[in-house]
């Protein structure tokens, strides 16, 4: 058998609620500030859950115009964006006569899609009829959209997909992605997801799930993952994007090879439709499958950035499942949940944390879990408390899972 083709990362792009790009995302984390506050989409009297992890003053015409604005549901708006900033990263551009063109698709992660669409929709249907539906309202709803229109609007010619596994979605995106790029199929692939559910349905039900924290008058201390006193995920929305690029390719194009994914690995749960399978045996599988993929033992691994939700669930279950897979190096492997400070972007989390682990790796440094006061018993490992820390790193792990038992591990190394 042939050697496997590797895969190089040569660009990044975010949109979250603590940053308009990756590099003001990056500070903000490691500064451990936090992007949770009242909700400001909609009216929230009679919610539960008041909170969430908005993209502050986003403002669509900013960066599509007026026409566009119509066709585009917000969480396309933001994988876009997102997009933009990669790929001028990565120095990549295709004309619609480029060969190459043919050669450079796209895969992108939601657990929804266009859900405001889709409600904005639904409320029409009910109160003005059938009539009145927006003929563009599909398009608007569709997840998949935002890969079509990134193909689109960047001359992408080559394999386009979506992916839905809620909240580990991009993340399988990226490893998707990545497996294209090893078995010949594609030479770049825009890999990434994106998220916009901070709406009345989307607060609504996982609120009534108790899965939301309603720690609504202090929330910038509302998500707290593995701290005693958790009480449920904050939302969050935006979304975020790495470039893939097969990795000789890079290198004679000269460009700036920021990180190489190496290890990919997935696993089910076969348990419960919302809950991890407790013990943490299937995210260990998923940990050790990525492991494995990347050719590591568990004593290569420097940093993981964790699901870390700020759920009773989770937070136990993602520490045993780390304890399993990394054996006796877990004790002396730093942990940490940038979702402390973004919330919890559902099918965007995993790409924006890999962008995450990728600077941490370019900057040798690790964000903080913010909002750490109180140990758990359950919860035993090195969480990065509440500041920053500088650490020697040359492989990294980020870790998803999503409701119907989906795990998901991606390990990033130095390149």
């Amino acid at each position: 058998m042939s050697e496997r083709r590797r895969v190089a990362v040569t660009g990044l792009g975010a949109v979250t609620p603590i940053g308009d790009d990756v590099g003001s995302t990056w500070r903000a984390m490691l500064a451990g500030e936090s992007g949770i506050g009242p909700i400001t989409l909609f009216d929230t009297s009679g919610y539960r859950s008041t909170i969430a992890g908005e993209i502050d003053g986003w403002d669509p015409e900013d960066h599509f115009d007026r026409r566009e604005v119509r066709r585009i549901d917000r969480f396309a708006q933001f994988f876009l964006v997102a997009v933009r900033e990669a790929l001028q990263q990565a120095g990549l551009s295709y004309e619609e006569d480029d060969p190459a063109a043919t050669r450079a698709g796209v895969v992108v992660g939601a657990g929804f899609g266009g859900m405001g669409s889709f409600i904005e929709e639904i409320e029409t249907l009910s109160e003005r009829g059938p009539g009145r539906l927006s003929p563009l309202g599909v398009p608007r709803i569709i997840p998949n959209m935002a890969a079509g229109l990134a193909s689109i609007e960047n001359n992408l010619l080559g394999p386009v997909s979506c992916v839905v596994t809620a909240c580990s979605a991009s993340a399988n995106a990226i490893g998707d992605a990545a497996e294209m790029i090893r078995r010949g199929a594609a030479d770049v692939v825009v890999a990434g997801g994106a998220e916009a559910a901070v709406t009345t349905f989307g607060i609504g039900t996982f609120a009534q799930s108790r899965a939301l924290s309603t720690r609504n008058d202090e929330p910038a201390r509302a998500s707290r993952p593995f701290d005693a006193d958790r009480d449920g995920f904050v939302m969050g929305e935006g979304g975020a994007v790495l470039i893939l690029e097969e990795y000789q390719a890079a290198v004679e194009r000269g460009v700036p090879i920021l990180a190489e994914l190496t290890g990919y690995g997935m696993s089910a749960d076969a348990y419960h439709i919302t809950l991890p399978r407790p013990g943490g045996t299937g995210a260990a599988r998923a940990m050790t499958a990525a492991m494995d993929d990347a050719r590591l033992t568990s004593d290569s691994i420097g940093y993981i950035n964790a699901h870390g939700t700020s759920t009773r669930a989770n937070d136990s279950t993602e520490t045993a499942a780390i304890r399993i897979a990394l054996g006796d190096e877990a004790d002396s492997v730093p942990v940490s949940s940038t979702k402390s400070m973004t919330g919890h972007l559902l099918g965007g989390a995993g790409a924006v944390e890999a962008v995450a682990s990728i600077m941490a790796l370019q900057s040798q440094a690790v964000p903080p879990t913010i909002n750490y006061e109180s140990p758990d018993p359950e919860c035993d490992l090195d969480y990065v408390p509440n500041e920053a820390r500088e650490v020697d790193l040359d492989h990294v792990m980020s870790n998803s899972f999503g409701f119907g038992g989906h795990n998901v591990s991606l390990v990033f190394s130095k390149a």
